[in-house]
């Protein structure tokens, strides 16, 4: 769940992908009173759902493209070879 790792004089806790992604959680209880049962700050949850929605967004731009790529080949296979 959690790690410590020491930075100078400060211990600093290291959360696992699986503990950062308690927006289940977040969902059925708020985000602020999930943050108190996982007990970590408020604004550290909402830095980490802010991080897995820009990781799905950019997961939803690459699958735009890879369907525009796919698109733009079959109207080059369609186009008569003199055309190319």
């Amino acid at each position: 769940m959690t790690r410590a790792k020491q930075q100078g004089k400060k211990i600093r806790k290291q959360y696992s992908e699986e503990y950062k992604r308690g927006g289940a959680l977040a969902e059925r209880v708020g985000i602020a009173a999930a943050a108190s049962r996982l007990g970590v700050p408020e604004s550290q949850f909402y830095g980490w759902r802010a991080k897995v929605r820009r990781e799905e967004n950019q997961g939803e731009a690459q699958r735009q493209l890879a369907a525009e790529n796919a698109r733009l080949k079959r109207q080059l296979a369609i186009r008569p070879r003199s055309w190319r």
